[in-house]
């Protein structure tokens, strides 16, 4: 029991030696950078391609929209992934759950590649690609909890957020990957792009999934699922499932946590997905913005890696508060560069929205979220809550973006952008002040009643 009465089943963190806990972190990142490749080589397509080979036969915004609105359905899965691998990720094997999630990943992506056009298989065509694009959503909602899990609860507590970040982090380097990739086949391919050459990158991704296989087969299990097992019998969890135990005991913090997340999948539907069309409709070409992309991408990895750094010594609300607080302050500015119609606007509207901002959200958002959940619980509760983020938060800002672009032009943009991030800072100056309104039961003693970002980097509560 801890000092506040509640059953300490947080885990203990097994001695592992340096070249193990180093490949549970490479683990970590590779699995989400192959996962996101193909996730945010999707969201690219939808911007540049799809409104052309699936939806060419729509006039005005209504391509673009349809186009969008298959991103966000797999946006829409993702929190049905988190809870159905959270589930069995909390009750059996938080490892199973990744490279079953990659497995699926790997199977949907590959078959995006070969669905035949609307000329050829008629409506069946968009119909195919939306279900595919759910299997996807279902599997990268399986997918960030488990990584973010294993990197987090193999690593010491007072490197949590650093190791957390490793999950983080791939994510822009599969955004990274699947950018130069496509910009790549789309130099090399010319006119036949749109033809058959947008086919390569999604085909390519069985021989990531290969890769990452055999390195996540030979990770560890999360020490969690031992001490879980400890914990309680057989009996008990059968009779308790843990979503229910989420929805039900620790709602409070899914709801503010989701909520905070806002702000950083905000900022992913903007520049990543709505963004990117603005910039080439505005002029600047297909190629260069899929560079500039990758170039956001690289900063915002850097990034990730020290600010979580920083979060591990003052506390992660309070770094998602200066991303949001530098957010609300990008947003006008931002906006402007990329409808500019210049590549170096582009740019700079990448380099700061992309690599500073959103690489800040990046390095504090896995942590923050995870450690508000007890070890039983902690794959389902974080994953539900962050994939909830996704859904509104990064699925259907971009369909937002085009109505309010076509309705109001850059302001109403700017407005529904700066509502989102205004929400999100909301959440998070909550939970800064008040340390979670339902204290994980997996807390180490003592700190139960510790806002976050009041702890030493030992762990220890400061004055």
């Amino acid at each position: 029991m801890t000092s506040s009465g509640t059953q300490d089943d947080s885990p203990r963190v097994h001695a592992l030696s340096r070249s193990d806990y180093k490949r549970v972190l490479g683990s970590s990142m590779i699995g989400s950078v192959i996962e996101y490749y193909d996730f945010i080589l999707y969201a690219n397509a939808a911007a540049l391609i799809f409104d052309k080979v699936f939806f060419a036969n729509l006039t005005g915004p209504m391509a673009l929209i349809a186009s969008f609105a298959t991103l966000a359905v797999g946006y829409f899965a993702r929190p049905i992934g988190g809870v159905i691998f959270g589930h069995y990720g909390d009750r059996v094997s938080r490892k199973q759950m990744l490279v079953i999630s990659m497995m699926m990943m790997g199977c949907a992506t590959v078959a995006i590649g070969l669905v035949p056009t609307p000329a050829v298989i008629g409506v069946w065509a968009p119909l195919l690609l939306i279900l595919l694009r759910v299997v996807q959503g279902i599997s990268v909602g399986g997918e960030w909890g488990g990584a973010t899990l294993m990197a987090l609860e193999h690593a010491p507590e007072n490197r949590r957020g650093f190791a957390a970040a490793f999950a983080n982090a791939g994510g822009p380097m599969g955004g990274l990957l699947a950018t130069f990739v496509l910009s790549g086949v789309s130099a090399a391919t010319g006119d036949q792009f749109l033809v058959w050459g947008w086919r390569i990158p999604f085909l390519l991704s069985a021989v990531l999934i290969v890769v990452g296989l055999v390195i996540r087969l030979k990770v560890s299990e999360s020490p969690a699922i031992a001490q879980i097992e400890e914990a309680a019998s057989q009996e008990e969890r059968k009779r308790k499932m843990p979503i229910v135990e989420v929805l039900t005991q620790h709602w409070r913090t899914v709801v503010i946590t989701l909520v905070a997340s806002l702000g950083f999948y905000s900022f992913q539907g903007i520049l990543t997905s709505w963004g990117t069309k603005a910039a080439v409709s505005s002029g600047v070409s297909r190629e260069l913005v899929l560079n500039l992309n990758g170039l956001g991408a690289v900063f915002t990895i850097i990034v990730c890696f020290v600010t979580a750094r920083i979060s591990d010594k003052v506390g992660r609300a309070k770094m998602l508060i200066i991303a949001s607080i530098a957010g609300l302050i990008w947003v006008i500015p931002a906006l402007t560069l990329l409808t500019s119609g210049s590549g170096w606007g582009y740019l700079v509207a990448i380099v700061i929205g992309s690599g500073l901002i959103q690489g800040t959200f990046a390095g504090s958002i896995g942590a923050f979220i995870s450690e508000r959940f007890p070890a039983r619980v902690r794959y389902t509760g974080a994953s539900l809550s962050y994939q909830g983020a996704s859904t509104l938060g990064g699925g259907l800002t971009p369909i937002f973006a085009v109505a309010a672009m076509a309705a109001g032009g850059i302001g109403a943009v700017g407005a529904v952008w700066a509502g989102v991030l205004a929400l999100g800072l909301a959440a998070l100056v909550v939970a800064a002040r008040t340390g979670g309104d339902d204290a994980p039961s997996g807390t180490p003693a003592g700190e139960a009643e510790v806002p976050d970002g009041e702890r030493s980097a030992s762990g220890a509560s400061v004055a």
